[in-house]
């Protein structure tokens, strides 16, 4: 790879200790410091530090190094990642690539462009999803934080997010006529990408010895399907998912993101998989954040919440006013039972403004303090 450690400075450790006894907090029951912010920083740090987007996404240990860099600078996580969305579909006969501002995104022609074609697709097992491109890209980051920032490391398997990582298999608007007219094809689809995910998640547990679930409803939303269509293609799937991860080794931390709109099927998310560590980030309720009062009402008392700014104004010269925000989501959240994490209602744009990634880190040191210290 080329990147030598003297292009980056030491981590401070004193910095790590507190932002790993703050990232803990949560899930251990004993508050310190402040609430964490977590804006899910991706090739956006690439941009700031000099690099490009395609960097970001063709050079996974480079991804990682500026993703912990920009942790400490911001004073976010203790830990680094980084992740595509179109994740283990490779291993499905999906030609990705990326190009100079995308990650990896899906070639013409589908895969899939008959009913027959999805009877023959091969499930590929847990070896063989090992030696696919995507389990390479994520070896290849893992092992290099192992090597060089231990510190900073946390193996993560992503399954962003089943319902659509099928529809690009087919074509997202021809999956979505499907669920209306095909149903029967959305399922059979479905369980194929979903045993290769948790396949995924089971060799990446082989490696490291666990793995997080990070998983998400993000094009089955709200705007696209109705709360019975997320229920029956998005969220049993993801239940599944777990299933049969945690059967094979990984887990047990889970990590739902629910990208969009889900104003109107969020109470299904209220029968979710949890375990000791989970944590649960709803990104909109219609065209706003979603309320910092309503997940700690319906969900704080079994998980850890997550609650948004909204990412569109994460662009703008305007600091204030995501501070503001920020600061109405943790007065609104901040004492929930099961603790509390600021972030943004998805990832932070390429083209964010720091001085809003620090208005943030300001809210939540001034009003991220759980409301009882």
């Amino acid at each position: 790879m080329g990147i030598m450690s003297e292009l980056f400075p030491s981590t401070d450790m004193k910095w790590h200790a507190n932002a790993t006894k703050r990232f803990a907090s949560p899930f251990v029951g004993v508050p310190h410091d402040r609430i964490d912010v977590d804006p899910i920083v991706l090739a956006h740090v690439a941009t700031l530090f000099g690099y490009t987007i395609k960097d970001f996404y063709t050079k996974p240990e480079l991804a990682m190094r500026l993703v912990a860099y920009a942790n400490e600078f911001y004073d976010l996580l203790p830990v680094t990642h980084w992740f595509y969305s179109n994740v283990w579909i490779d291993s499905l006969g999906a030609k990705l690539e990326p190009t100079e501002t995308l990650p990896y995104i899906v070639m013409e022609p589908r895969p899939i462009q008959t009913p027959e074609d999805i009877d023959k697709l091969h499930v590929p097992d847990v070896n063989e999803v090992s030696k696919s491109m995507c389990a390479q890209l994520f070896f290849r980051a893992y092992d290099y934080v192992t090597q060089n920032i231990p510190h900073m490391f946390v193996p993560i398997a992503f399954a962003f997010c089943l319902f659509g990582m099928a529809a690009e298999l087919v074509g997202p608007e021809k999956f979505i006529i499907w669920t209306r007219r095909q149903p029967k094809l959305c399922h059979k689809l479905l369980e194929k990408v979903t045993e290769t995910s948790a396949n995924g998640a089971i060799a990446i547990a082989n490696k490291y010895g666990f793995a997080m679930l990070v998983m998400g409803s993000v094009l089955a939303t709200s705007s696209v399907l109705s709360p019975k269509g997320i229920k029956e293609f998005s969220f049993d799937y993801h239940m599944k998912y777990i299933r049969k991860a945690f059967k094979g080794g990984a887990g047990p931390q889970l990590w739902y993101h629910l990208c969009g709109d889900h104003s109107r099927d969020w109470p299904i998310w209220k029968d979710i998989i949890v375990s000791p560590f989970t944590v649960l980030h709803i990104g909109y309720y219609e065209d706003k954040p979603f309320p910092g009062d309503l997940m700690k009402k319906e969900f704080g008392d079994k998980l850890t919440i997550m609650v948004s700014v909204d990412t569109k104004i994460m662009v703008e010269p305007n600091f204030n006013r995501v501070y503001e925000q920020a600061k109405n989501q943790l007065l609104a959240a901040r004492d929930s039972p099961r603790g509390c994490i600021l972030g943004t209602a998805c990832e932070t744009p390429v083209p964010t403004n720091p001085g809003n990634i620090f208005a943030l880190v300001k809210a939540a040191r001034d009003f991220g303090t759980y409301g009882t210290w």
